[in-house]
């Protein structure tokens, strides 16, 4: 149906080749200001051009200080390689916002709950407040679901994300043109997103070079689709409690700001636009997010 073409396209290129439905909520300033706040003050534009998203190498904080102990001839770790090391744990925390093709081609935001028609194109912006790891699964009606990010054809297929540092959903940066969005065509109906956030990978997922390999393997069976089992625990975190705040900004125009985080793959610092939408697990030690965006074709 409507996103068919972007699916069919996503595999002939990658390698040749509780649901939400976002309704009015009472203004949540506790769960605005955790996420606002955790951004940096200031963003850091040296970056010339976009950084590549690779994960970092991690030990655990008994390695650390083994491997600084160790004898001098031992190796040492390679210093320019980022060490993750445990700390106190923050509940996971996604703002995101839609954003829809305008007429003359600007990223206009607009309400998750629109009503979209033939020819609109959408494309979704998201901004974890946490690094750690990112997967988005599409459905349509009962159909099985597919995995549209990571993509083997941006980033070498990683699925990395830090702080902040938002991720496009097609990605503008896609050499098709015909990628950049998700465009509306076909039969009504309801196009489903499931927004998967989580502090580890996720098992059994291909993911980087794997991935890649998969889809260059198996081309018709590229995008990847989770097992039933799988799939039956993603759907169960769609239940756990969550605290949510919508924005009112719709209708203005992507900042230069976050065009500039997105195509660099800085971070968004607390000036810029906040995200249409921020949803936090209330739990701290909850291992993951999972957000369910329907978008409604008329």
């Amino acid at each position: 149906m409507r996103f068919k073409t972007f699916i069919m396209l996503l595999s002939l290129a990658a390698m040749a080749g509780g649901v939400l439905v976002v309704t009015a909520q009472e203004p949540n300033d506790e769960v605005r200001g955790a996420f606002i706040s955790s951004r940096p003050k200031t963003m850091n534009t040296n970056a010339a051009a976009r950084r590549r998203r690779t994960r970092p190498t991690k030990i655990t904080t008994t390695a650390a200080k083994n491997a600084n102990t160790a004898a001098p001839n031992a190796t040492r770790l390679d210093e320019k390689k980022t060490v993750v090391v445990s700390e106190v744990a923050k509940a996971l925390g996604l703002g995101y916002t839609l954003f829809m093709r305008g007429t003359n081609g600007r990223s206009i935001r607009v309400e998750p709950t629109r009503e979209f028609r033939n020819g609109d194109s959408v494309r979704l912006a998201l901004e974890p407040n946490a690094d750690g790891y990112l997967y988005v699964f599409h459905t349509e009606g009962d159909g099985d679901p597919e995995m549209i990010y990571p993509d083997p054809r941006l980033d070498g297929g990683e699925n990395w994300i830090e702080a902040h540092v938002p991720v496009e959903v097609p990605s503008s940066e896609e050499t098709d043109e015909r990628l950049r969005w998700f465009t509306f065509y076909g039969n009504p109906g309801i196009e489903r997103l499931y927004v998967v956030v989580t502090r580890e990978p996720l098992p059994i997922v291909p993911t980087g070079n794997e991935l890649v390999g998969y889809c260059a393997t198996n081309k018709n069976k590229c995008p990847w689709r989770p097992s039933p089992e799988m799939w039956a625990q993603i759907r169960s975190a769609t239940r756990a409690e969550v605290k949510a705040v919508a924005a009112k900004s719709f209708g203005q125009p992507q900042s230069e700001k976050e065009q500039i985080a997105t195509t660099r793959g800085l971070g968004l610092d607390q000036s810029a636009p906040e995200p249409s939408v921020i949803r936090m697990n209330v739990a701290t030690n909850a291992p993951l997010l999972v957000t369910v965006l329907d978008l409604i074709h008329k």
